[in-house]
């Protein structure tokens, strides 16, 4: 294969053209384009430390950390014929010796400019660096941000956008790119060993990149990994329901019982009187928008961290359970209470931060296929990217479970709702189907195995209360064992929170999770033994 050199962002033409480009601005907080679209299964950032220059081991200057590198990616790894795009990635030798390991991630569903902390110490990656006298790299996936094959994401454009694609892509990177290091040119699989690191989606593409790539990692780490794809992934708010405060839950699944039965029994008053609660009387027409905006409060909970002190759940639990100064007790105050305690605060509080200046169709009405956000297909649209991936391969719809089992959101909302999403977002791929597309998700996990992956060095790390947990070896009634060539460690944390060295610096068991992490990929790094060129 030819070997494609990295440019400089700073002389490279390519960029001068993609600064015109306006990307698509996300309609709430956490980068969701719309807020009754399900919440994506994302790598935390991690800021860039304050440092004004970086330098090697042998005391030499290096670029700054957010220093744009180009590599040209195959188009089409099935037909190399139709050419190749410009692929950013990001790179740092600051703890790199002749002979150490290469560490690349890609934070997968998302622009990766702002992961550049990922190149640094202050993550698991840049530790193993430091460690094993590695660099580091960050290459963003095809088709989020500046990565991109064509010009658009219409659906004709992202007919490339597929998982299998992203994993060739890592494997043609390794084997072509010239690294910006002094012996970047001879750093290759088999020239030098490489770990592939993820969290999330991105944890699990690590993991179904050894599976469909045997040997060509020499170690992976796989943080949050959600390797099994499900349709009607109710469970996402099962360890929110597990571990927020028993107080709280009480009273959030009185509300959702109460607003459920009158949603679907209940007389006009009845309903009416709860729209008007929430300030949702313009969502009439479509209650299952009503009841499933009421999840953003509960999704919150994905942005916590072990080294977080505050964030808008526990606003929004304080402000059901605490009354006149007083805590409630584990039962709660009760419906009545709760439902207009929730009212107040969503309408003064939570509503301004979630749609700012937006009206509450255009941002909870899921059901105008004219709205911009179904239709804007300009690029760094990750909202537009990921849901092709969740319309086609992976599901994850976040809904309320089933009958005889506690929910803490609606039941209102099932598939179906976000199946009709997909057609309203890719009208070309889905529309003439004669029916709701339903993701294929048993063909992705029978392609990539899902829960039963069996790999060797392949470092697996999952927190308990972690809302994508039920997708992970950690899922509930799965029982699946450490191995040493497989480990499973389990924390205390949230979502992916042992890839920051912040959150072990306040949790023992997340420090625990990556001490292991560390001692695994030092053994099977060890084992690496140069091969044939």
């Amino acid at each position: 294969m030819q070997a494609f050199t990295a440019k400089l962002a700073a002389v490279s033409v390519l960029l001068l053209g993609l600064l015109s480009l306006s990307p698509v601005v996300a309609k709430t907080p956490d980068g969701r384009l719309h807020a009754n679209f399900a919440r994506r299964p994302s790598v935390p950032i991690v800021p860039l430390p304050d440092v004004v220059a970086l330098t090697s081991k042998d005391g030499k200057e290096l670029p700054p950390l957010n220093t744009t590198y180009y590599f040209d990616q195959l188009i089409d790894h099935n037909n190399p014929s139709l050419g190749t795009f410009k692929q950013r990635f990001w790179h740092s030798y600051e703890f790199y010796e002749k002979g150490g390991p290469i560490i690349l991630m890609t934070p997968g569903e998302a622009n990766a400019a702002p992961y550049t902390g990922y190149l640094t110490n202050r993550t698991i990656n840049g530790q193993i660096a430091q460690q094993e006298n590695g660099s580091t790299i960050v290459i963003e996936h095809r088709y989020y941000g500046l990565s991109n094959p064509f010009d658009d994401l219409s659906s004709e454009s992202l007919r490339f956008h597929t998982i299998q694609q992203a994993i060739d892509d890592l494997e043609y990177f390794a084997k072509n790119v010239v690294l910006p290091q002094p012996d970047g040119d001879s750093v290759k699989p088999g020239q030098a060993p490489w770990v592939l690191i993820g969290g999330s989606y991105s944890g699990a593409l690590t993991s179904f990149t050894m599976v469909n790539k045997p040997n060509l990692f020499q170690a992976g780490y796989a943080s949050s990994a959600v390797v099994e794809s499900i349709v009607d992934f109710w469970g996402y708010f099962q360890p929110v329901l597990e571990n927020m405060a028993k107080n709280c839950s009480a009273d959030v699944q009185a509300v959702i019982a109460h607003v459920d039965k009158t949603f679907t029994f209940g007389s006009d008053k009845e309903i009416t009187s709860i729209l008007k609660t929430f300030n949702m009387t313009a969502l009439r027409p479509h209650l299952d928008d009503a009841a499933g905006a009421l999840r953003n409060n509960l999704w919150e909970w994905q942005s916590l961290s072990p080294s977080s002190r505050s964030g808008l759940f526990f606003q929004f639990c304080d402000a059901l359970e605490v009354k006149d100064g007083k805590s409630a007790g584990p039962k709660g105050w009760g419906l009545q209470h709760a439902l207009q305690a929730w009212g107040k605060f969503w309408t003064e509080t939570y509503y301004p931060s979630l749609c700012e200046d937006q009206d509450v169709v255009s941002c909870l009405g899921t059901y105008d296929p004219t709205q911009e956000y179904w239709t804007d297909t300009s690029v760094d649209n990750s909202g537009r990217s990921w849901f092709w991936i969740v319309c086609n391969e992976v599901g994850f719809y976040q809904e309320g479970a089933p009958l005889g089992h506690p929910t803490i959101v609606t039941r209102l909302v099932q598939p179906p709702y976000d199946e009709r999403q997909c057609t309203y977002m890719f009208p070309e791929a889905f529309a003439k189907l004669g029916h709701l597309p339903v993701p294929n998700v048993a063909k992705t996990n029978k392609a990539y195995d899902g829960w039963f992956v069996k790999e060797k060095h392949l470092f697996f790390a999952n927190g308990r209360r972690d809302p994508w947990r039920e997708a992970t070896l950690a899922a509930e009634g799965t029982h699946f064992s450490s191995t040493p060539d497989q480990p499973l460690a389990l924390s205390d944390g949230f979502h992916c929170s042992d890839l920051s060295t912040a959150n072990a610096n306040v949790d023992p068991t997340v420090l625990s999770v990556q001490q292991q992490a560390l001692k695994a990929m030092a053994g099977w790094l060890a084992e690496w033994k140069p091969s044939a060129q």
